[in-house]
């Protein structure tokens, strides 16, 4: 019988994981609607008493994302102040929901990488996430391994759909 060759464990190939850097910290939504009248209607002098008199230290090292579920209109203002609440404790906090929390993240994260590894070799972008990392990451980080990269795939070894190749 011949030997079994595993070709791609032989192979100079390169894969690139987002979820190698997703977030290990909780990630956490504060809707600013608990806060309003009816869930519509910002009362200035009763919204800056709720704030004052809201434990922020539950999201001592969270990620937080801040919005309204309802279709309040709310002043400018009023995401600023609950910024200014929840940041002495949480580690990033953004304006949106949980994606707009993690596009953020990735775009801190994968700003940061030194991608000069990758130089001249074939790479694999993994897909197939097991964790809800957003398109965005991938659109980061595609501009980023195009830089350096020989070519790019997107997937599994077994089943990549071509990307990207260096010209000569």
């Amino acid at each position: 019988m011949d030997e079994i060759i595993n070709k791609v464990a032989n192979s100079s190939l390169e894969v690139f994981d987002l979820e190698d850097y997703y977030p290990k910290e909780i990630s956490t939504q504060i809707d600013i609607a608990q806060w309003l009248f009816e869930g519509i209607l910002l009362k200035e002098k009763d919204f800056r008493e709720s704030l004052k008199n809201h434990d922020w230290s539950q999201y001592q090292n969270h990620l937080v994302a801040i919005h309204c579920s309802t279709d309040a209109i709310l002043p400018a203002w009023a995401s600023i102040l609950v910024t200014t609440y929840v940041s002495p404790f949480a580690k990033k906090v953004v304006l949106g929901n949980i994606n707009d929390l993690y596009i953020a993240f990735y775009q801190d994260i994968l700003s940061k990488i030194d991608y000069s590894y990758y130089q001249d070799k074939p790479v694999i972008l993994k897909g197939c996430s097991k964790k809800p990392v957003p398109e965005t990451a991938y659109i980061i980080a595609i501009q980023e391994l195009q830089k350096v990269a020989k070519s790019i795939m997107y997937g599994e070894a077994c089943s990549a759909v071509p990307l990207f190749k260096k010209s000569k």
